[in-house]
């Protein structure tokens, strides 16, 4: 009989930002107290599971997010770029609701394709690193579990990939809250399901909630 194993991809908790930026791949994004906070709670809750491997994002905040559920576990953190935040033409700006920024004629160019999308990283090129990082993380819990904590983009996209879901979305249905967890269960080496859970979602403010009514003057960094 094949065995069965878990893996848990993770998104990162709250970020120090208080500019709004979205800042991707930039270095120096750390959990904010909330952050950490959560961090935590999902530490807490995964304190019973039979998990044997983590890795992390090399982002800071990925890093600090999988500190404590290593430490709870007494295991290393293990780096994998494949995880890492989705590239975006826009890194390093504001760019949400209410900020005038799909009014700029210097952002037109990067907006005429959201089916690849046209100001990032291509959907496709995502899934295929995402799907090395989820397999590599299968392959060294066998039998077990394992904890992967990366962005929510990439995360969105692998998912809904093994959902045979179309990858071009709006980014404010996106179901991956703060600190969440979509795990993929494995018999051998197939995906039989995903589920998805939010272990820290008292902890999310109301307007990040996957779903919430955008708020002007509260940008939503999409795909952090």
């Amino acid at each position: 009989m094949s065995e069965m194993t878990v893996v848990h991809l993770m998104r990162h908790g709250e970020v120090e930002n208080p500019d709004g930026v979205l800042y991707g791949r930039r270095a120096g994004y750390h959990l904010s107290e909330l952050g950490r906070q959560m961090a935590d709670r999902v530490a807490a809750h995964l304190e019973g599971r039979d998990i044997t491997h983590v890795v992390s994002s090399p982002l800071e905040r990925a890093q600090e997010t999988a500190a404590p559920i290593a430490k709870v576990h007494g295991l290393d953190i293990v780096t994998d770029d494949r995880l890492i935040e989705a590239a975006n033409v826009f890194e390093g700006k504001t760019f949400g609701v209410g900020d005038g920024a799909l009014r700029r004629p210097a952002n037109w160019k990067h907006l005429v394709n959201p089916f690849q999308p046209s100001w990032g990283e291509p959907y496709i090129e995502q899934v295929v690193r995402m799907m090395g990082a989820l397999t590599a993380a299968r392959d060294a819990a066998r039998g077990h579990e394992a904890v992967a904590v990366s962005h929510q983009l990439p995360i969105w996209i692998v998912r809904s990939f093994a959902e045979r879901r179309r990858l071009w979305h709006d980014p404010r249905k996106r179901q991956c809250t703060l600190a969440s967890l979509t795990s993929f269960t494995f018999k051998g080496d197939k995906i039989v399901s995903v589920g998805y859970s939010e272990p820290a979602r008292d902890l999310v403010p109301a307007h990040l909630l996957a779903g919430a009514k955008p708020v002007k003057g509260k940008a939503k960094a999409f795909g952090a």
